[in-house]
This record gives C-alpha cells, structure tokens and sequence, in this order.
C-alpha cells in the first residue's frame, strides 16, 4: 500500500468522525466516485452533497424512514437517464458515504418501509407518519411507534414503560427495567428481543411478538 493511499484512507476515517465541512465532503465524494458526471447530473450530485452536509450538522435531524424513502425515492427520480446506469449504485453510495450517511442501511430501512406501507390506506399512512420515530445520540438510537389498539387491554388506565432488553444476556437487565416489565399487563416488542426476556413472563401477562419494521402492527 503506498504511502499516498494510507495517507488517504487517514483522512477519510478522520472525516468521517467528524463534522464534515462541504468542501470535505466534496472531496470525499470525489475519491470515492472517479467518474466524469454529465453537466445537468452534476449539478444535482452538487446540490444533493450540500443538502446531505446540512442535515448531518443538525441536531435535531433524525434518520427515520421518511427520510430513508424520502432520499433513495429522489436519487432515483432525479437520476433517470443517467448513463452508464451501473454507476448508480457507486454514485448514490459515494454521496451518503461522503456526508456520514451509510448508503446500505438507508436502502434497507427505504425497503422494508415501503414494503410495510405497500397496502395501507392514506388515513393509516398519515397516521404512521405521526406514530413512528427513530431517536439517536452518540450512545445509541430508539425506534418509538405508538397507536390506539383495536383491542382494549385491562387496565383501561395505565402506563407504557419503554423498556430497553440490555446487551443480550438476561443479568445484564437493570433493577428498573424488571420492575417495570413486572408491572405491564401486555408485553409488546420485536421477538428477538422478547426471547431474551421472555423467562420472566408471568402466564397472566400478554405477549405479542413481531419483526422489524412492524411498529404499526404490533401497536393495533
């Protein structure tokens, strides 16, 4: 590897660290797609990148689906007839990459999510915009989804306690946390999650189990 490379990939892990400035992520972007771009094309990526940059800076930004199908939605309408059409996929994956955006999860989460409001109403899909939120810090991130049942529970006034499973293993689960699943009528959750925990169920609490992406269902 030459000194040139390593001196590269130096600064494009430090960036990536860090706020990037546009002029950054121009730069990265550039390193990481060596394609000449036709002029109108251009001026999108140019646009797009400052777009990008901006949001990464905003503290109250917060990666949710939306903006996932929101930004793969775009990129695709904006792209038509971009030729050769094989560099699509390096071309938007250069444009997160280069504004701290990971291009990989963005169109995982664009799919799942529109595969989940494929066959929803507009009333449900409004509702959904409401409901489902994604919250993230330097420490981690939660996804938050909460709508009215079709089923009514007992007690008809309670509390939801947003209990977080832990790392994995059972004893690492906080005092708090068992004392707050003890208290819940119904537990309501993703069931990879729900195994971790379930050996603490009592047989008069409710489970309802799903996958990822299904907020919606399991709240209805």
């Amino acid at each position: 590897m030459s000194q040139h490379t390593l001196t590269l990939l130096r600064f494009t892990y430090k960036k990536l660290k860090e706020k990037l400035t546009v002029s950054d992520s121009k730069k990265l972007f550039h390193e990481k797609f060596p394609y000449v771009i036709p002029g109108l094309y251009k001026r999108i990526v140019d646009e797009m990148l400052v777009e990008l940059n901006l949001l990464n800076h905003q503290n109250e930004f917060t990666q949710d689906y939306l903006f996932c199908v929101g930004l793969t939605e775009t990129f695709k309408e904006l792209m038509k007839g971009y030729q050769p059409e094989k560099h699509l996929d390096l071309l938007f994956e250069s444009l997160c990459s280069s504004t701290n955006f990971e291009a990989k999860e963005i169109n995982e989460i664009s799919k799942k999510s529109q595969k989940e409001l494929k066959d929803k109403t507009s009333k449900d899909i409004l509702k959904l915009l409401v409901e489902k939120r994604i919250f993230k810090n330097q420490t981690g991130a939660v996804t938050i989804a909460v709508a009215e049942s079709k089923n009514q529970y007992n007690p008809t006034h309670g509390e939801i306690h947003i209990i977080g499973s832990g790392p994995g293993d059972i004893s690492f689960l906080t005092n708090n946390a068992r004392k707050a699943l003890s208290r819940c009528t119904v537990w309501i959750g993703y069931k990879m999650y729900l195994d971790l925990i379930k050996s603490l169920k009592r047989s008069d609490q409710v489970l309802i189990e799903s996958k990822l992406t299904e907020e919606k269902e399991r709240c209805s």
